[in-house]
């Protein structure tokens, strides 16, 4: 593979959230009669979506597509947010974290954690809002399970380290089979250890991601001249989700932020996830990693890259955007497409460094001294700081970031669209582990 070199991010560059949005008023509908608006349209849903010809790759649903890789080892989104900006009864000193998993699982069946592997929520503490992110491991909560019995229940095997020790491991948590009565009560697992009491949830929930991808398609065709001509996104009584009617198997955590902390005072935190799985020699190996959504099956459009990306940790990212050897080799190819990607947007040189920087490396801030919400802060750098809460419209505000305000929506929301049967999911529930019951 050719080599090129990385391009670093410029101290200089403008932050993001002096460059987010475009003066003009954003048009939401593009046809094939303005070829410019399709073109930022057509490129702004490769960019979420990817180009696979079987799977959607949206918010890491089959990204990085490779045969070994089963369902259960695809992660699909990452949640993290202050319980009490779910749930105003709750604590706002304990965090949630959510992996969901296994994406297109199709309703009133049951799926399974797979044996083989580990799920784990990694964490770093921050010092400052606007350092880059290192991919420092300081807290890793890991989840193991054991085949299904005969009531279709996993054990789980949770395992907590904390500063390179374990304080925590417990093998007798539960997760919650598919029931016959839908709305039957979620096994939640307390979890006492490491100087805090924490709460685990596993199993099948609603998939609470939304996008009209059928619309993509035919865009891209119109774009191709291989379809009939479409005036871009249709409107939000004829959008389609196409996750509505989709389970996925979560992992959800309730852990307080002092158990983060440790010794130390952090109040903001950098969260991925990951998924191994042993290789030939038995040692574990890294296999899946998501942070933020849209990012690096956003971004990075060949197959190859993504896989790539899957495999190392934020802090490779994070030497290959300083340059450092030999990262930023091994990363230039990966980088140098994420960045020809902006640029085809019309990003300038400046204003694409400057989309780089923040978001990459792939992780998911939180700042946890004011509300969550994707959109509710940003840092110098104009990278989300307040994690990610379960309606947020990420599409929607990706869309509007990488596109300059060209694109600002596909029309597409958790609660849809008042008539419209192909949108909308099931109301969040009121307590931990708040996403929707499984169809």
């Amino acid at each position: 593979m050719k080599q090129k070199t990385c391009v670093p991010v410029k101290e200089t560059a403008a932050p993001l959230n002096k460059i987010a949005t475009s003066p003009k008023k954003p048009s939401r509908r593009f046809g094939l009669r303005n070829p410019i608006g399709l073109g930022v349209l057509v490129l702004g849903l490769a960019l979420i979506a990817g180009m696979t010809p079987l799977y959607l790759k949206a918010s890491d649903h089959d990204d990085g597509e490779v045969d070994a890789k089963g369902r259960n080892l695809n992660l699909t989104d990452l949640f993290v947010f202050r319980e009490k900006d779910q749930n105003p009864n709750a604590s706002q000193n304990d965090l949630v974290l959510i992996m969901n998993t296994n994406p297109r699982s199709l309703a009133r069946q049951q799926y399974y954690f797979s044996t083989r592997a580990k799920y784990e929520f990694k964490v770093s503490r921050v010092n400052n809002n606007d350092a880059t992110p290192t991919g420092k491991e300081d807290v890793v909560l890991q989840f193991t399970f054991s085949p299904p019995d005969a009531n279709r229940q996993q054990t789980i095997t949770m395992t907590a380290i904390r500063d390179g020790a374990i304080v925590l491991q417990t093998k007798n948590l539960r997760t919650t089979p598919l029931n016959p009565n839908p709305s039957a009560p979620p096994i939640v697992n307390q979890v006492s250890g490491g100087g805090a009491n924490l709460a685990v949830f596993a199993g099948l929930r609603e998939d609470p991601f939304f996008f009209d991808v059928e619309q993509y398609f035919r865009v891209r065709a119109a774009f191709l001249g291989i379809g009939p001509a479409v005036s871009g996104f249709r409107p939000p009584e004829q959008a389609i989700d196409f996750t509505k009617g989709y389970n996925v198997n979560a992992i959800a955590v309730r852990v307080p932020i002092k158990f983060l902390q440790g010794s130390t005072s952090a109040t903001t935190f950098d969260v991925w996830e990951t998924i191994s799985v042993p290789g030939a020699n038995g040692k574990f190996t890294q296999f899946e990693r998501l942070a933020r959504p849209a990012i690096n099956e956003g971004l990075v459009v060949t197959n190859d890259f993504l896989n790539a990306l899957n495999t190392v940790s934020p802090g490779f990212e994070a030497a290959a955007l300083a340059g450092q050897q030999p990262a930023a080799n091994i990363a230039g190819p990966i980088v140098g497409e994420a960045k020809k990607t902006l640029l085809a947007f019309g990003n300038t040189e400046q204003r694409a460094n400057a989309l780089l920087g923040a978001f990459l490396p792939d992780v998911m801030r939180i700042d946890t001294r004011g509300p969550s919400g994707y959109a509710n802060a940003l840092n110098a750098k104009g990278s989300p700081i307040r994690g990610r809460l379960i309606k947020d419209d990420v599409i929607d505000i990706t869309l509007s970031v990488v596109t300059e305000g060209k694109v600002t929506s596909d029309n597409v929301s958790y609660d849809g669209a008042p008539g419209n049967p192909a949108q909308g999911h099931k109301p969040l529930q009121p307590a931990f582990p708040y996403l929707a019951l499984p169809n």
